[in-house]
């Protein structure tokens, strides 16, 4: 059936399951997104080794350091609404606070999380080893990431933002 001279919905449920997970693949920005997050991550495995002069795997899955994956995939989803949907766009202005959220937290709370738990460590390791807690497992102290740290992520993710963009 037609309506306005185009095709009417669909009513199975299966077609339109599967036609909503192929809509995914062209989904701009949330691929930019996921990519964003992926090159930050994978980043992270250089700029240690430059940093400490060692490879570490593990910083691959690990939150902290350089560059911060979060503002890496919530400025590449910004860019990529802003471009899709306009700038004027509910879309924009929700991602536009999502990630000034993002941003803050990961170079404040979190970061400030990080030194105390790194201070907490410390004041651990002096205990006596009858202490009760001297044999409390290290709390993780990479949480946050430095000023530096969050504009670079954002950098990355506005080059992927804008590269990732439909050329239509």
């Amino acid at each position: 059936m037609e309506v306005g001279g185009r095709a009417g919905p669909q009513t199975t449920t299966a077609s339109s399951s599967s036609s909503s997970s192929a809509m995914l693949l062209y989904n701009l920005p949330l691929l930019s997104a996921l990519l964003s997050f992926a090159l930050a991550q994978f980043l992270k495995l250089f700029t240690t080794w430059f940093k400490e002069k060692r490879w570490d795997s593990k910083r691959m899955l690990d939150s902290g350091g350089m560059p911060s994956s979060h503002s890496a995939t919530v400025t590449a989803l910004a860019v990529a609404i802003g471009l899709q949907e306009g700038t004027g766009s509910p879309a924009f202005a929700i991602v536009v606070v999502l990630a000034c959220v993002v941003m803050y937290d990961a170079s404040g709370v979190r970061l400030h999380a990080g030194r105390q738990a790194e201070l907490l460590n410390q004041i651990v390791c002096e205990f006596p080893p009858e202490h009760p807690l001297s044999s409390v497992r290290p709390l993780r102290e990479l949480l946050g990431h430095t000023h530096l740290q969050v504009v670079a992520g954002a950098i990355l993710g506005f080059i992927v933002g804008y590269l990732m963009r439909n050329t239509n």
